[in-house]
């Protein structure tokens, strides 16, 4: 009965995660084959569910993820883990214990906003409010993470925080669950789109009252649809893209 409800559960993660996969393509947040977004999978031995090296988003499947431990040894499935890939996630996944679920990705705003000096989420949309608390901003990282040490740099970076707005690079996001952590991830997105597009008219941004920031350090998904808001994507993704449950 509990291997039943393993299997189970590991494959509901699998397909929220790639469902993710296919939204990501569709918003354009991959970086050609590269970027990665893992789960931690259920059980006594810390493993996590990622996608092999070389694959375009639009092509994972549930069954395409491939299972690995913290020391990057590819346990089940088929392909090789990214190098870059391993030195981000396992670390992240091995300081914060509640990080279930880490996404890394380079959506345009975002990458945009990580790309200008002394630049971060201002208080202006109503998004703000819950977003501007929960971001941390890492100045540090000036090359790719290819071992351990820069690896634990940035997992030390996300400190406190369930986002990580990576200097030169992009983003990665911490959640609880595959759903709280790619819904936060939208909004950041979003709420970065808005500010780019509002700069871009040339006039100063009108900003809240700093009182109005909420401080939430929980669960996203604790006061915002998460869960539904994944389910109406998958619901989508059923109708169009079938085959990312298969």
């Amino acid at each position: 009965m509990t291997q039943a409800l393993t299997d189970a559960e590991e494959w509901a993660l699998r397909r929220d995660l790639a469902a993710v996969f296919r939204i990501g393509a569709r918003l354009g947040w991959n970086e050609q084959i590269g970027n990665h977004n893992s789960v931690m999978l259920p059980g006594d031995e810390p493993t996590f569910l990622i996608n092999p090296r070389g694959m375009l988003f639009q092509e994972v499947t549930a069954s395409s993820l491939i299972v690995c431990d913290l020391a990057g040894r590819v346990l089940r499935g088929r392909g090789e883990l990214r190098r870059v890939a391993l030195h981000i996630h396992a670390r992240v996944h091995l300081r914060h214990k509640a990080a279930a679920c880490v996404l890394h990705v380079h959506p345009q705003y975002l990458t945009a906003l990580s790309l200008m000096e002394g630049q971060g989420l201002e208080l202006s949309h109503h998004n703000n409010i819950l977003l501007n608390s929960r971001i941390a901003y890492d100045d540090g990282g000036f090359h790719p993470a290819l071992d351990d040490t820069e690896g634990d740099r940035i997992a030390a970076a996300m400190d406190g925080h369930s986002i990580l707005l990576m200097r030169h690079h992009g983003v990665t996001v911490a959640g609880p669950s595959v759903h709280d952590a790619f819904d936060e991830l939208f909004m950041a997105e979003r709420t970065a789109m808005y500010q780019l597009t509002a700069l871009s008219a040339g006039e100063r941004l009108a900003r809240l009252p700093p009182g109005q920031l909420r401080h939430h350090t929980g669960a996203w998904g604790d006061v915002m649809d998460a869960r539904l808001h994944l389910d109406a994507w998958r619901r989508v993704l059923d109708r169009e893209e079938p085959d990312y449950a298969g």
